[in-house]
């Protein structure tokens, strides 16, 4: 049940959205290039941040740089 209480985690660290371009989801309207995300989770591949829609949402690393 760990899904419940993702929003609540503490920030891991700060990152940067880059770039919303996808090749194959729809991206552009849950993350802005230039806006600055809270990462409250992290994989090998995938940041998880509280995206546009102010649910938490997984999105790979290549959209994102590190601050």
């Amino acid at each position: 049940m760990i899904h419940k209480t993702w929003e609540a985690n503490e920030t891991i660290k700060t990152i940067k959205c880059v770039h919303a371009n996808a090749e194959k989801y729809k991206v552009d309207t849950m993350l802005s290039p230039g806006k600055t995300y809270e990462v409250k989770n992290e994989t090998e591949e995938f940041y998880f941040v509280i995206d546009n829609s102010g649910r938490m949402g997984g999105f790979k690393k290549d959209y994102f740089e590190e601050l």
